[in-house]
């Protein structure tokens, strides 16, 4: 497949892909379903559903930059990102001019400048663009996508993100766009806690959760996180998802750059707290939505059980 520059030249894509866990297996596949050609490297071989229709699995990042034009880059946390870009064997090793290297994790703001200054002193040009929906947006190609960097770089790589996502806004400068991530990740977080106390004082108080969350799905209070985890809170799946561990780090990196800017986030640490216990219990792999259990524990009652009577 081709995509077509801003400047109108048609341009056959080579992308490489680093990193292809739960999240980046799936954005990876739309990108190889709609006919560009994928070099990939993950610490675990690729999943044959890739290298089964032509991806090709690389020896390290930085055989995959050498192979690419656009390399997408798609991990946990911010020294993984360091890890992939600057390894001996990394990214950078591999980068010429005028390549494009895109950083799709959620990681720290400020680590991104850097990164994006050493890529960039590189002669090559940097977006960062995390994403939010999860694996279900992740599978359906449905994932809002924050972008930082220039204009013109969003606009060469925009086809691609259309392949992989729905909401694609580029919010401004290199970092802005893990910045808006960030404050995603403090509204999904106190909404989930929202959802949760509201399910359980219902089913304490002897409602039928399962119903309460149908009726209050048709009026303001419904949401995305409402309807999907909500479900998962009454049903008790709290398989990934998006794990407990992973919001964790994508509320330390609220809670410590508020404190560098002097911002009280005094409901984002509670969240923070509330998945602090559930990761004491074990459910650090928990889906988020598993923050419910935190709450439950100190009601001493599930959501779904049965209130004892008078």
């Amino acid at each position: 497949m081709q995509f077509r520059h801003p400047e109108g030249e048609i341009h056959m894509s080579k992308i490489g892909f680093v990193g292809l866990g739960i999240m980046g297996t799936p954005m990876a596949a739309h990108l190889i379903a709609a006919g560009h050609q994928l070099f990939l490297y993950d610490l675990r071989p690729p999943k044959a559903e890739l290298t089964d229709k032509g991806a090709v699995a690389c020896a390290s990042a930085k055989e995959v930059a050498q192979k690419s034009d656009i390399v997408i880059i798609m991990v946990p946390d911010t020294p993984d990102v360091g890890a992939a870009l600057f390894s001996e064997n990394g990214i950078a090793a591999g980068l010429s001019k005028g390549k494009i290297v895109v950083d799709m994790s959620s990681i720290s703001p400020i680590e991104t400048k850097e990164y994006a200054a050493k890529v960039e002193a590189l002669g090559c040009d940097y977006l960062d663009a995390p994403v939010s929906g999860g694996e279900v947006g992740a599978k359906q190609a449905s994932l809002t996508i924050m972008v930082g960097g220039k204009q013109a770089v969003f606009d060469t790589v925009k086809p691609l993100f259309e392949l992989m996502g729905k909401n694609i806004t580029l919010v401004g400068g290199v970092s802005d766009g893990q910045t808006c991530k960030v404050a995603n990740q403090i509204i999904v977080a106190l909404t989930i806690e929202a959802v949760g106390e509201a399910l359980l004082f219902a089913a304490k108080a002897g409602a039928d959760p399962a119903k309460v969350r149908q009726a209050l799905m048709g009026g303001f209070a419904n949401s995305r996180i409402l309807e999907v985890h909500g479900d998962r809170m009454v049903k008790r799946t709290f398989d990934p998802g998006f794990r407990i561990e992973l919001h964790q780090k994508d509320l330390n990196l609220a809670l410590s750059a508020a404190r560098k800017m002097g911002v009280s986030l005094p409901n984002t640490a509670t969240a923070q707290e509330l998945f602090n216990s559930c990761a004491a219990h074990g459910g650090s792999k928990w889906d988020h939505s598993g923050m419910v259990k935190a709450l439950e524990s100190m009601a001493n009652f599930e959501i779904g059980q049965a209130p004892k009577k008078a």
